[in-house]
């Protein structure tokens, strides 16, 4: 009989121990979901305010959030600059990550750490600093300086990514796509570029994600033109509470959702790609 028949754990007390860590588990994670289980429900309130549970159920409120202009003008400025900033993120993300595959680059290690400084670094301090350098530039209540900004903070997601998946590639191939006469731009589109993709994708969909739920950044750099759905849903919790709040919050939970499914098929591509057995 081999070893991998035998039960993990065979004394009462391993089964106890093990049981017992797997409740707890249980238990933290229901504590964590919770509040996301309760918006669930209210964002489906017919009601004008927040009452759980839920005696009436309807669509009044996500017919208030697709059908209000202020609302919609906030999805769209939101949908604008995180494309934007991913474009731009994802674009010098990738450049950086082939350039510190280089084994050879001097002070890799420094480079590194800057380009992922933007995660350690709290973003009200990003946000402080950004809007004093930008009053300068006269970009501080524009949407170039919160493209920019929104950026650097999805940069670092972009490297760290694009750096892992490149943590498998060969780089002989480039050497022979080289010898054969291609240019250094072409081997990296035609060779490197169809494997590495994954990571790619996967760290655009993080730095997607990270501009289109910022909050602070915008109510430093944005003006009243600028309100994205973020700082919409900040306003109407000072302000007002109505509870198409709930109902944005939902379609935020469907996107949170969406994104960690895609992710988990880009990470079960990338190991394909490569050649990982799990």
């Amino acid at each position: 009989m081999s070893n991998s028949s035998l039960p993990l754990y065979t004394t009462p007390v391993q089964r106890i121990g093990h049981w017992s860590l797997q409740l707890f588990s249980a238990a933290v994670l229901l504590f964590l979901i919770a509040p996301v289980l309760v918006v669930v429900p209210l964002a489906f309130n017919n009601e004008p305010y927040f009452h759980f549970p839920v005696q009436e159920y309807s669509l009044r409120w996500f017919r208030d959030l697709f059908g209000n202009p202020v609302w919609l003008h906030a999805i769209y400025n939101s949908v604008v600059t995180a494309v934007l900033a991913t474009l731009l993120a994802t674009t010098l993300g990738t450049l950086a990550a082939v350039g510190l595959n280089r084994s050879n680059l001097p002070g890799k290690r420094f480079i590194m750490a800057v380009l992922v400084s933007p995660m350690i670094v709290p973003v009200v301090v990003l946000a402080v600093g950004s809007y004093f350098f930008f009053s300068k530039l006269g970009i501080a209540n524009n949407l170039l300086g919160i493209v920019l900004v929104h950026a650097v903070l999805g940069m670092p997601f972009v490297v760290i990514t694009v750096t892992a998946t490149l943590g498998g590639f060969d780089m002989n191939l480039i050497r022979a796509a080289r010898s054969l006469g291609a240019s250094q731009f072409l081997a990296f589109r035609k060779v490197m570029l169809p494997i590495v993709w994954p990571g790619v994708l996967s760290g655009a969909l993080f730095a997607f994600a990270t501009s289109f739920d910022e909050v602070v950044v915008v109510l430093f750099l944005g003006g009243p033109e600028q309100t994205t759905l973020p700082r919409q849903m900040w306003t109407g919790l000072r302000e007002q509470l109505s509870p198409t709040i709930l109902s944005a919050a939902f379609m935020l939970i469907l996107f949170a959702i969406s994104m960690l499914l895609l992710l988990e098929m880009l990470r079960r591509r990338s190991v394909a790609l490569r050649g990982v057995v799990e």
